[in-house]
């Protein structure tokens, strides 16, 4: 082969490699490096115990968590209404009990351990202050590619197991 052919050859290396699937340097990392970010709500259902459904209403949120072991989620219903007086000091005392019925915040610290795939949460504020030092919040990673994130929370205070899933933010 002569030179150019050879200078030819590498230069379509040199373009087409990082065109190619980048899936095992995904899978060569951690699961706290695939974590780490925010991570856009997209969906959630939920079971009974006896395998029923529970109606998830349609939401709208974010889970972020940082490489220092702090996380933020929150999920906010779409139809809640706005305040008729335009005022957010001065809601109906049914417009602040859809609001306040409609939105999940919590706050806190969380520890990851890698074998079981199970970030335990240490919630430190919350919209639901029953969950404030709540023990054993877990949230299992099911699944978790580049683009998205399913976690599953295994018992809600009301005895739910919830499938929550996430997509990255761009």
């Amino acid at each position: 082969m002569n030179r150019r052919c050879v200078f030819g050859l590498c230069a379509i290396a040199l373009v087409t490699i990082p065109a190619l699937p980048t899936r095992s340097v995904a899978e060569g990392k951690s699961l706290k490096d695939q974590l780490v970010g925010t991570w856009i709500y997209v969906s959630s259902t939920g079971k009974r115990e006896d395998g029923s459904a529970v109606p998830r209403p349609s939401a709208q949120g974010a889970v972020t968590y940082t490489a220092d072991g702090c996380f933020h989620f929150i999920t906010v219903r779409t139809e809640v209404p706005k305040y008729a007086s335009g005022d957010p000091a001065r809601p109906s005392p049914e417009e602040a009990m859809a609001v306040a019925s409609g939105v999940v915040a919590y706050t806190g610290t969380y520890t990851l351990d890698e074998s079981t795939k199970t970030a335990h949460l240490n919630i430190e504020t919350s919209s639901v202050p029953n969950f404030v030092g709540a023990p054993n919040q877990r949230r299992i990673v099911t699944s978790i590619t580049d683009e998205e994130l399913k976690l599953t929370n295994p018992r809600t205070p009301e005895g739910v197991t919830l499938e929550l899933v996430f997509k990255r933010a761009k």
